[in-house]
C-alpha cells in the first residue's frame, strides 16, 4: 500500500471523525442555535477533508495514468467545495434568523442583541 493511500485513509478519518461530531451534536446541544452550529461548523470542515481525499486520489492516478479525467475530477471537487463554503454559512444563518423570528429562543442567552436590533428588547 502507498504512502498515498495511507494520507487518502487519513482525510477520511478525519471526515468521519467531524462529520460524526456533527451528528452528535444534532442531539446534545440544548436549543437550534447551538444545534445549527455545530452541525454547519463540523460537517463543514469534515467535508473539507472529504474534498481532500478526493483531489489526492485523483491528483496521484493522474500522475500514474497520466490521463486528464482525473484533473477534471479534482477541479469539479474543488468547485463544490468553493460552492459548499460559500453556501452552508448563507443557509445556516438563514435557518437561524427564520427560527428567532419565529419565536424560538436561545436556551441560555442573558442578551439577545438581534431582539435588541429589532426594537423587541428592555431599553
Amino acid at each position: 500500500m502507498s504512502w498515498v493511500n495511507y494520507l487518502i485513509y487519513a482525510f477520511l478519518a478525519v471526515n468521519i471523525t467531524f462529520n460524526l461530531l456533527g451528528s452528535i451534536a444534532l442531539h446534545r446541544f440544548p436549543d437550534v442555535y447551538t444545534r445549527l452550529h455545530g452541525a454547519t461548523k463540523c460537517t463543514t470542515f469534515g467535508t473539507i477533508f472529504a474534498v481532500f481525499a478526493v483531489a489526492t486520489h485523483a491528483l496521484y492516478r493522474l500522475h500514474v495514468t497520466g490521463d486528464a479525467k482525473y484533473l477534471q475530477m479534482t477541479l469539479h471537487s474543488f468547485v463544490a467545495l468553493i460552492a459548499l463554503l460559500l453556501t452552508n454559512p448563507v443557509g445556516a444563518h438563514a435557518i437561524a434568523k427564520a427560527a428567532h423570528l419565529s419565536g424560538y429562543k436561545p436556551a441560555k442567552a442573558v442578551i439577545d442583541a438581534y431582539e435588541e436590533k429589532l426594537g423587541g428588547g428592555k431599553e
